[in-house]
């Protein structure tokens, strides 16, 4: 049973990789060689299945609509997304036609084409490590997204272009699409907790995003894409994404399968992936200079650049149809940047501290969309991530008349909070800048109930290397992340389950005393 050897080698190099501190993705790739290769040494050609394409087909439709399910489409309709996409893949396809042209001797039409598909970054890696990292909804995050979206639809009318396919007149329909919203509330708001809200999650982004959107001549990523960006305000939203977790994963592991078993590459396509390798670097400066253009700080441009410093699977798509002679090169290629892009972003946050004052020169004058707060003023509290855990706090504190103040790194976030009279502001936790510019003199007490525990650990070192002495608090789901952020500077760092357990256990006891104390007064 081919699935069986899927399986094993998948876990075993994807825990390999996962105990030398690298993301699992990349063992899953490279069991997809594995694989090939221990075929070929047993001498039992393995090639991907029907099967295994249909899985990985699954996991990304299953990708983009949680993604869409976390867009705010007001702020994709930003110049730094749409110029930043645009202004990249004109400009990369600029600089690769030729150099494939004269360098490597294609001809034009060829080279153009690998120019397009080398021009795009891979949606499902920066989504992944985004993802893992809790940044999607940061403003880095949301940047980075935004482009690949912009890329993506550039991506779709290349292929419907070299395919000479056209889109049916029933395409127009997706134009109504929007008028679906309040019905599709409903079925969100009665669909439970439970199976029936996963059977609706796979409903939307499988059948009716993936399924219908192809039926009309469009893509099937388009569609997933559009229906969850469609339920990206409904307050269950990130409840239906929660649900979705655990089934994407996995049927992910079958799409960086999949590019590994493309089939081992010969010496030609291992020198094009190396040199395309090398040259990946140019990708992200290229990222971070565009998005400098459009006033972001350097920081912002830096993150997003790095999450888009890769390849894509879309090239893949696009080879597939116009250029199959280069599928396997370019295979290699996309899984060259996947290593090396992956680990990179997991060192994004350290890289830019011993970066950043050099990077910080290149910053233009004036307002960046992305700017932070320079001053706590009166606040002797502060509340990190407006979250649940946050909003609860925040709102406990409220009424005790203690001076307070929240930062989230979600604008969206931070607006809702304002229009409810909260005074929240934007601001990165992560961000070391923010910690070093920030004057805060009344402050006394930190609440660090961010999501992502980078977040609680470089707050709680930095505050305490600024030379802060007051008393820092936070929240974990783990005992080893609890663990990581006291030894960073927390005074106390409660475990969220543990806590709530101990909570539950003192009504009950609480109520039991009171029971008692009854009995006996009767």
């Amino acid at each position: 049973m081919l699935e069986a050897v899927w399986i094993v080698f998948a876990f075993v190099l994807g825990i390999g990789v996962k105990m030398v501190g690298l993301p699992p993705l990349i063992g899953y790739l490279a069991a997809g060689f594995a694989i090939v290769g221990a075929g070929q040494v047993a001498g039992i050609p393995v090639e991907g299945t029907e099967v295994l394409e249909h899985i990985a087909h699954l996991g990304v439709l299953l990708l983009l609509f949680t993604v869409g399910l976390k867009l705010k489409l007001r702020n994709l309709v930003r110049p730094e997304v749409i110029g930043g996409g645009a202004l990249h893949f004109g400009i990369s396809i600029l600089l690769f036609t030729p150099g494939l042209h004269f360098f490597i001797g294609l001809d034009w039409y060829t080279a153009l084409m690998l120019a397009i598909a080398l021009s795009f970054s891979s949606t499902v890696l920066a989504a992944k490590v985004l993802e893992s990292k809790r940044e999607l909804r940061a403003f880095h995050g949301r940047v980075a997204i935004g482009i690949l979206i912009v890329q993506d639809l550039l991506a779709l009318l290349v292929m419907a272009l070299a395919s000479g396919q056209t889109p049916s007149m029933w395409a127009l329909v997706v134009f109504g699409i929007p008028l679906l919203r309040p019905a599709l509330y409903k079925l969100l708001d009665i669909s439970g907790h439970d199976e029936l809200l996963v059977l609706l999650g796979l409903l939307l982004a499988l059948v009716v995003g993936g399924e219908g959107f192809e039926s009309v001549g469009l893509s099937s990523e388009l569609g997933a894409l559009a229906f969850g960006a469609l339920l990206a305000n409904h307050k269950r939203a990130g409840e239906l994404s929660q649900s979705l977790w655990s089934i994407k994963e996995v049927f992910l592991v079958g799409f960086f399968l999949q590019i590994g078993m493309g089939g081992l590459p010969d010496q030609d396509a291992l020198i094009f992936a190396i040199v395309m390798g090398a040259l990946l670097p140019l990708k992200g400066i290229l990222f971070f200079f565009l998005l400098l253009l459009f006033k972001l700080r350097a920081r912002s441009a830096f993150l997003s650049g790095l999450s888009l410093t890769n390849y894509s699977e879309f090239g893949l798509i696009v080879a597939s149809i116009v250029l199959p002679q280069w599928l396997i090169p370019l295979a290699i290629a996309v899984s060259v940047s996947f290593v090396v892009s992956a680990p990179l972003y997991r060192a994004a946050h350290p890289l830019y501290e011993r970066l950043g004052s050099r990077l910080s020169r290149f910053e233009r004058k004036g307002f960046h969309p992305d700017e932070q707060p320079l001053s706590l003023g009166d606040a002797q509290v502060l509340i990190i991530g407006m979250g649940r855990t946050g909003t609860a706090a925040y709102d406990h504190l409220r009424p005790k008349g203690l001076p307070l103040m929240a930062l989230d790194s979600d604008p969206a976030k931070v607006e809702s909070h304002v229009a409810n009279g909260r005074h929240v502001v934007f601001a990165d936790a992560e961000d070391v800048q923010l910690w070093k510019n920030l004057k805060a003199p009344a402050l006394r007490y930190v609440i660090l109930a961010a999501s992502d525990v980078e977040a609680k650990i470089t707050a709680a070192r930095q505050l305490r290397q600024s030379g802060f002495d007051g008393v820092i608090v936070a929240h974990s789901m783990f005992a080893d992340h609890a663990d990581k952020i006291t030894a960073a500077g927390a005074d106390h760092t409660y475990q969220t389950m543990a806590e709530t357990g101990v909570g539950l256990a003192e009504h009950v006891f609480a109520e039991a005393r009171h029971r008692i104390a009854a009995l006996e007064d009767s």
